[in-house]
């Protein structure tokens, strides 16, 4: 029998879910290769999470809790793996936001990571993530939770149209993201408007910055530079960058004049182009 190292369960989430996935299984009686059939991956792979080796997924953990019987133990256990999984300077951010009752953000170079998709998100990380590069898209996936939630926050992001016009992954990469933009158009809590170029000098020039309320707690401030973030509370920053946001919100076209712009661009830009056998119609 290969040889399990031992975990210490309040090392890490990770480690937790490591050590009550193995006591679980060992609970009923199965080895690696029998909960690896009943939850449909190889035994090795089991054996892998349970010694910290790989991070478990959603839907892995969303199996295990069906196969073993745990009622949700690791559907619930999973959020706080994957959150961890972010980085350390990031994740005080995330924890806020997924409590927020109401975020407004402006970006001025890429989506906001909630509304990501997929393939967009994973083109971002691997600018800078290749060894742990799964763990942090589904890490940010995780992030987007939030919005399902039956009482999601209310989301009100102002992108600047270079976001539109940046190539990031690809063009099918681009199509697909765009078309997840214009899906939110009529989504009650969420609202989307695009600073046109022609906006000229505006309230973001000082670049990507989030504002978080809640219903029980101060408000709070977040910018982030390359590798940290900064956030606070402090009220008179609160003010000038709220009334900032009002003015970036101002100059921004509307929601259905926003939409009406990503889908130009999605057709005229990343749209189906005609192939090399292709001939133009006078």
């Amino acid at each position: 029998m290969a040889n399990m190292r031992e975990l210490d369960p309040s090392a890490s989430p990770l480690d937790y879910y490591g050590y009550e996935l193995r006591r679980h299984r060992e609970a009923a009686g199965l080895t690696l290769a029998q909960l690896g059939s009943i939850v449909f991956c190889s035994g090795s792979l089991i054996g892998q999470i349970e010694t910290t080796l790989k991070v478990p997924t959603r839907e892995f953990s969303e199996r295990v809790d069906a196969g073993l019987g745990t009622d949700g133990t690791f559907s619930r256990l999973v959020g706080l793996v994957l959150r961890s999984q972010l980085p350390g300077w990031f994740q005080p951010f995330a924890e806020l936001e997924a409590k927020a009752a109401y975020i407004s953000t402006y970006q001025c170079q890429l989506v906001y990571g909630l509304l990501q998709t997929k393939a967009y998100a994973r083109a971002v990380l691997a600018v800078d993530q290749t060894d742990h590069l799964d763990e942090m898209v589904e890490a940010r996936l995780e992030r987007q939770r939030i919005l399902g939630r039956e009482e999601p926050p209310v989301l009100w992001v102002v992108l600047d149209e270079a976001v539109l016009d940046r190539e990031i992954g690809g063009r099918e990469v681009m199509r697909e993201q765009l078309a997840h933009l214009l899906g939110l158009l009529g989504k009650p809590w969420v609202e989307l408007q695009i600073l046109p170029f022609s906006a000229g000098q505006h309230a973001g020039l000082i670049g990507s910055f989030t504002l978080l309320r809640f219903d029980n707690h101060p408000d709070l401030y977040y910018s982030e530079s390359y590798d940290s973030g900064q956030m606070t509370a402090n009220p008179q920053l609160i003010k000038e960058r709220s009334v900032g946001y009002a003015r970036l919100q101002a100059d921004a076209l509307s929601p259905r004049a926003s939409a009406a712009l990503i889908a130009r661009v999605m057709e005229e830009r990343y749209g189906e182009q005609p192939g090399p056998d292709a001939h133009a119609v006078a």
